[in-house]
């Protein structure tokens, strides 16, 4: 029996995008797999509810989110799946035909797999330029390149990741250390999706060397001191 597929997209003011992001995930989804979006929009912000809800398919799950940043809300979208895969989803990215498809293949006897993104503007020109990740524990604890729309993981790593610690930088970077740490990861050597660039993107803004190094001091003493 195919393992169920839980797609998690965590939303943040995401009309703008959020329509074509779902309408590129839906036809991959089978009759067990389920979309969850934890909507994070400001209280009485309506914009992004009606756009998932407009698409009146009973495998989206809508939810309001805790409010309480991107970290917490992916949190949060990892204690409602229901699904065996975890596929992390941003609001303004595509999806490319068969990327659910070459998931479940290529998870099989892996814990998490981490693949590329073809990179484009705000109206989906490609820039020529392309994501990939590079495995390695240290390598990631360095420089991170885990990208969690990029990332799909199955329900024996939750143990391991729930719950996020504080203090840490990104979720994705977390996810990805620890499925170095106690399992198999898979990098493929493809683009998946097309990774939309944009002034209204909610994660990879910049950060001083300060942050940088509590980032990392952080992150060592979780990956050392939990679940071990």
């Amino acid at each position: 029996m195919e393992s169920a597929v839980s797609v998690l997209l965590a939303a943040y003011c995401g009309e703008k995008y959020i329509g074509e992001q779902i309408a590129s995930i839906l036809p991959q989804l089978e009759d067990g797999d389920e979309l969850l979006v934890s909507d994070d929009s400001p209280e009485g912000h309506t914009a992004t509810c009606d756009i998932v809800l407009a698409f009146n398919d009973p495998r989206i799950r809508y939810m309001q989110g805790p409010r309480r940043g991107v970290i917490k809300n992916v949190e949060f979208l990892l204690g409602q799946a229901k699904g065996d895969i975890l596929v992390l989803s941003d609001q303004d990215d595509v999806w490319l035909p068969g990327k659910l498809e070459r998931t479940r293949e290529s998870l099989a006897g892996a814990m998490l797999l981490a693949h590329g993104a073809i990179l484009t503007d705000e109206e989906l020109r490609e820039t020529g330029e392309v994501q990939s990740p590079a495995p390695g524990l240290l390598r990631n604890l360095v420089k991170n390149s885990y990208t969690g729309c990029c990332m799909a993981f199955t329900r024996a790593l939750l143990p391991y990741i729930l719950p996020f610690p504080d203090g840490i930088p990104m979720h994705d970077q977390w996810i990805g250390l620890r499925a170095e740490k106690f399992g198999k990861v898979r990098v493929a050597d493809e683009s998946f999706i097309l990774h939309r660039r944009h002034g209204d993107t909610q994660t990879g803004r910049g950060s001083t060397l300060g942050q940088k190094i509590a980032w990392r001091w952080n992150m060592v003493k979780a990956l050392t001191g939990r679940h071990t």
